[in-house]
């Protein structure tokens, strides 16, 4: 999958995220309020005071050389209006914008008379490592006039809009964790209902994936997924579970609210054991786990006799009770952060060898113990 094709596929689960939740019924309370996320309202009805809005604007750091070309893609899902309940269609609209004639101000429009203005600007980075500092900006300019009601103002509303950014040459640095000479120009950003993240690396990419959900760098979706739930923060196994569970009313029920859903309830009725399966979990890569840690010279590991040090800052309060206790280092374990804890059991404790069989140890950090070996 190449940068762009992975920046379509995050950006649909942000186009559908929320659209219809489990259990994919019209008629659940939660199906009652929809469309939370990049929801750019029209002009006539945007208020901050009741949190609705009409642009969302996002601003990043690149690195571009001559003649670069700035490619944005605007998408966004617009309503469907349907007696007892509205579908949506997604819409997908192209600039190409050279950083040579930027500024720029492009306006478009949609279907069913929605219209609205993007606009860009690139402003050079003052200092000796050049870079500049891009802003986007997209409004709604759909002229309505409100009736103060959101469910009719949604149907003149771009809906989960986000753009991705692309340039030919040069890149976009990462808003996350930017190179220190670029940290004051990452600062000084304003993002506006839109988040900037790398696609297709952490550090420096030539796509980035403008989102109303905030993401990491590099975010994608995971291979096992079989298919849309409409809740990327859920898990795909409990959802589809949860789905299974349905009766058949229930089924019925949510085959008929939308296409989507009846789609997810198909699929999950046909859902091979092998499928649900692949659900249960994956692992994405084995971090070694150290078998031993050098602390003061002496290497430590299971076997090792050391005496406890515990930082009584910021930790259990009974560990002042071990200080200066002798134990014996039965496992050395790393954690997903890379951080490294010394298990043990206490000499003195007669019920150290019952313990150690059920795996029931005291944790400290390699700067709370004291080696008994002599150094190498």
């Amino acid at each position: 999958m190449n940068i762009l094709d992975q920046a379509r596929a995050v950006g649909d689960a942000v186009l559908y995220e929320g659209y219809l939740l489990y259990p994919y019924r019209a008629s659940a309370p939660k199906n009652r309020v929809r469309w939370q996320w990049g929801v750019l309202v029209p002009p006539s009805y945007a208020s901050a005071e009741i949190g609705e809005h009409a642009s969302a604007r996002v601003e990043c750091v690149v690195e571009p050389l001559d003649r670069t070309i700035l490619r944005v893609k605007l998408r966004f899902l617009q309503t469907l209006t349907r007696p007892e309940w509205d579908e949506a269609d997604e819409q997908e609209i192209d600039f190409e914008l050279p950083f040579s004639e930027l500024p720029a101000e492009r306006p478009f429009e949609a279907r069913r008379g929605l219209s609205g203005v993007l606009t860009a600007r690139v402003d050079p980075l003052d200092g000796p490592f050049g870079g500049a500092r891009l802003r986007v900006e997209v409004y709604n300019t759909t002229s309505w006039r409100s009736d103060g009601v959101r469910e009719h103002a949604l149907r003149h509303a771009l809906l989960a809009a986000h753009l991705v950014l692309s340039v030919d040459t040069g890149h976009f640095l990462s808003m996350l964790d930017p190179p220190e000479w670029a940290k004051p120009a990452v600062e000084a950003c304003r993002q506006e209902r839109l988040w900037p993240v790398l696609i297709g690396d952490t550090s420096r990419s030539t796509v980035v994936l403008a989102s109303p959900i905030i993401l990491y760098d590099d975010p994608a979706i995971a291979p096992e997924s079989p298919g849309e739930l409409f809740d990327g923060t859920e898990i795909d196994e409990i959802l589809t579970l949860r789905t299974m569970a349905l009766t058949d009313e229930e089924k019925r029920e949510a085959r008929a609210t939308d296409p989507r859903a009846a789609a997810i309830v198909d699929r999950v009725d046909a859902m091979p054991p092998e499928l649900l399966e692949r659900l249960h979990g994956a692992i994405r890569s084995v971090r070694p786990v150290p078998p031993s840690v050098v602390v003061a010279g002496v290497r430590v590991a299971e076997g090792s006799r050391v005496r406890l040090r515990p930082n009584l800052r910021g930790a259990d309060a009974q560990d002042m009770f071990l200080t200066g206790k002798t134990a014996t280092v039965r496992v050395v374990l790393s954690d997903v952060d890379g951080a490294t804890h010394v298990a043990v059991t206490l000499d003195d404790d007669p019920g150290a060898d019952l313990q150690h069989a059920h795996g029931r140890y005291r944790y400290f950090s390699p700067d709370e113990i004291e080696p008994l070996e002599v150094p190498e």
